[in-house]
């Protein structure tokens, strides 16, 4: 039986921003979320996403991730420095474990390919909003087998403050930019610490690019 969003949520969502160059691809997501969506805007490029996004915020984003200009990755992580916490959904052909990984660690909250989409980016759709991951479950499981690294949870928050300290930023400087305490930014620092096992800021640098857990 077909998933709808309407079946499973009760009320379509306000807006979706759908961005992939390919039109008839877009076309094709369009159709199958009409049910879901009130509003669904169509975009063919990372920086025209940017763009909608800073018009009118959506509920959810569904975005490729090669598309002319910056890539969907990087137009979300600029996204995300802006402070918008929509969830991404990336529907691609790039069907690398790794690729999937850097979506996710990057701020996604799904990864689909294209050959599964169909009721499978319904799914995802419903468990982004509310709250939860989805990564295609065949990548899934390849990542699980093929990855040596070890899965450290960490939220939204602590790995925008690892990122601030890789570039150098201290404390009251990091407070600043997120808008919290001093106090918070320490505690949640003293908590990805004990997460990656580390006992000091260049050591807890070095292991979070090791990690992959941050980026230049």
């Amino acid at each position: 039986m077909a998933v709808s969003c309407a079946q499973l949520q009760g009320t379509p969502f306000r807006k979706v921003v759908v961005a992939d160059d390919h039109m008839l691809v877009a076309q094709g997501i369009e159709r199958l979320l009409m049910e879901c969506f009130e509003s669904i805007v169509l975009v063919s490029s990372g920086e025209a996403l940017v763009a909608s996004v800073r018009r009118d915020p959506p509920d959810v984003v569904v975005a490729d991730i090669s598309m002319p200009g910056i890539s969907g990755i990087d137009a979300m992580r600029q996204m995300r420095e802006e402070g918008y916490e929509m969830p991404f959904v990336f529907l691609t052909m790039h069907d690398e474990s790794s690729v999937a990984a850097e979506a996710i660690r990057a701020g996604a909250s799904g990864y689909i390919l294209k050959s599964s989409a169909g009721d499978e980016l319904v799914r995802a759709i419903n468990g982004v909003m509310d709250g939860q991951t989805y990564v295609t479950p065949t990548l899934a499981a390849n990542a699980i087998v093929n990855t040596g690294r070890r899965q450290y949870t960490l939220t939204d928050k602590q790995l925008r403050i690892l990122e601030f300290v890789a570039r150098g930023l201290r404390s009251k400087q990091i407070a600043y930019e997120l808008g919290v305490s001093v106090r918070t930014v320490e505690s949640h620092k003293y908590a990805i610490m004990q997460e990656l096992g580390v006992h000091g800021t260049l050591e807890l640098v070095r292991k979070a690019e090791l990690e992959g857990l941050i980026r230049h």
